[in-house]
């Protein structure tokens, strides 16, 4: 988000936090119910402008919310709405982009809650790996021919007693309201969200054979120093890489494999 956006944006992050804080909410329904209008507000053009045109004060789209959704939300999720339709908001798409953001924030604050944040980001990172690395996957969920509907029960198909209610919620997102996003983009785009909760940085680490606790711990506090913040890596196991480690974070790449080593001797040589 840029602009006016990012503004209004923080406004509604802020009221989402000020109501997570002062608990007796259950946090899963309220980022149901935020989805819920995210969904609604993106398939109707005309009602997605009316409740974020900048050129309006706030009073009128906040009343508009309050006749369309009071009868069908709770409190705490109106009050969310209200500051979101408040703000100034550079594009219409940006609403609706905020209050699905809401809404997985809010579902990784209650895994946050109960203590398992971590292994909430390592079930969504295990599902985004096996759409990257599986190719009938990523084409049936591209496939326009195919309903969202049954690209849901495929994704239930695929992952459900594997991972967690919480985590297949989250990985049929992208697929109820895709707004043209493609799928391991949206993903990642969660992960983002859990780790900026966490302020910490996600890394990936990929590696020929599986690390120990000790060493991936080893590794993440040397990224801790390096980037100033915490960093919270997740593990790919890729036997091309034949030894050593490959890290990603966001766009660096540190790179100390032997086929890294390798391709770097071919290039010497046949720049010979």
């Amino acid at each position: 988000m840029d602009g006016s956006s990012r503004g209004a944006w923080h406004a509604a992050l802020t009221k989402s936090h000020e109501i997570e804080r002062g608990g007796q909410v259950d946090l899963r329904h309220l980022a149901g119910e935020l989805f819920a209008v995210s969904e609604m507000v993106g398939a109707e053009a005309k009602l997605r402008r009316a409740l974020s045109d900048p050129s309006r004060d706030a009073w009128p789209k906040r009343d508009l919310a309050s006749r369309l959704f009071e009868s069908r939300l709770s409190g705490p999720a109106l009050q969310i709405v209200h500051e979101a339709v408040s703000g100034r908001w550079a594009h219409d798409q940006d609403l609706v982009d905020a209050l699905e953001r809401l809404g997985i924030d809010l579902v990784f604050a209650a895994a946050e809650a109960e203590g398992w944040l971590n292994r909430l980001e390592d079930e969504l990172f295990s599902v985004d790996q096996a759409v990257r690395h599986h190719q009938e996957i990523r084409e049936t969920l591209g496939r326009r021919d195919v309903l969202p509907d049954a690209k849901v029960a495929f994704i239930r198909r695929l992952f459900e007693g594997k991972i967690s209610a919480d985590a297949l919620w989250l990985a049929t997102r992208p697929i109820m309201n895709p707004r043209g996003r493609k799928y391991t983009a949206a993903v990642w785009r969660q992960l983002a969200i859990a780790a900026r909760r966490r302020h910490q940085i996600t890394a990936v680490i990929t590696s020929a054979i599986q690390l120990t606790a000790v060493q991936k711990h080893r590794i993440e506090s040397a990224l801790t120093q390096m980037y100033g913040r915490g960093v919270n890596a997740n593990l790919v196991i890729d036997p091309q890489v034949l030894g050593g480690i490959h890290i990603r974070v966001g766009d660096d790449v540190i790179d100390g494999s032997i086929l890294r080593r390798l391709d770097n001797v071919r290039r010497a040589m046949s720049s010979r």
